[in-house]
């Protein structure tokens, strides 16, 4: 019975060593001077790649624990790269500096360039063939990336997150993107939340954006002058809308599910087979 428990015992730490994401054969995680992030490899042949930033409270290492999108992306060929937000206050996890009108403690967009460049260069594979995405109040980070530095990233596919409030304008030109979210989510609802202050009237409220305001918005930035969707998918786990006659090299798209806020299952399936589609 020991020697049984002993070798259960093994298997098992063998088998979180290799779901653990670290800085590919180290445990621990890959370091360059704005922060660190996290890495898990495919078998074989490194396809693509996607840097995943996480939500709030969250960090890099827990963003690649073996989960449906997760496994799903390994399986088809692609790195896994999730950089760590800025630590909060009072052991509140860690979070990431961008919201309009707050005050930036980190330049996002230089050091997820950064950590790009330095998975790309560190593990092999093609920087101009990794897909930006993130959930929830990273898939805001993810959102506003796009809008700044679109052709920073071969595509983005934010997650349950988008613009904040005040919204964006505009943005410095067309994108590929696919965003997703929940009909049901409460933590960042469709039309957006008051986080901080009395209601929408209070100047200074703290205030999560309008999803219908984002693809509206990229619908402008992408010139998808006719405004209506041009395909619809309507059955199976994901109700889709997407902009075809658009600028040329653009690509947008929707994804509803019925659940919450969640990364939900099958999502991984839906983004990689829309971004090989481009």
């Amino acid at each position: 019975m020991t020697r049984l428990l002993a070798l259960l015992a093994a298997v098992w730490l063998g088998w979180t060593g290799a779901a653990t994401a670290g800085c590919g054969a180290s445990a621990d995680p890959c370091e360059i001077n704005l922060g660190a992030y996290h890495v898990r490899l495919p078998d074989g042949e490194i396809k693509g790649a996607i840097l995943y930033i996480h939500g709030y409270g969250g960090s890099g290492a827990g963003a690649l624990r073996p989960k449906d999108w997760v496994n799903t992306a390994l399986a088809r060929g692609y790195a896994l790269i999730a950089p760590d937000g800025i630590p909060y206050a009072e052991g509140r996890g860690r979070g990431w500096s961008f919201i309009p009108g707050r005050r930036i403690l980190r330049d996002e967009p230089v050091f997820l360039a950064a950590v790009r460049d330095d998975a790309a260069r560190r593990f092999g594979f093609d920087p101009d063939q990794v897909i930006l995405s993130g959930f929830s109040i990273g898939g805001s980070m993810t959102s506003y990336m796009a809008c700044q530095q679109p052709d920073a990233f071969a595509a983005y596919a934010p997650v349950a997150g988008g613009f904040w409030r005040p919204h964006p304008t505009e943005c410095a030109g067309a994108v590929r993107l696919l965003h997703t979210h929940g009909w049901t989510d409460g933590t960042v609802p469709l039309e957006g939340r008051v986080l901080r202050g009395e209601d929408s009237t209070d100047p200074g409220a703290l205030m999560q954006g309008d999803i219908f305001y984002t693809l509206r918005m990229w619908r402008e930035v992408n010139a998808c002058n006719q405004l209506r969707a041009d395909r619809f998918v309507t059955k199976g786990a994901f109700m889709r809308r997407a902009w075809d006659r658009c600028a040329d090299g653009s690509a947008l798209e929707f994804a509803l599910f019925p659940g919450g806020h969640v990364v939900p299952d099958g999502w991984a399936e839906m983004m990689l087979d829309w971004y090989e589609g481009l």
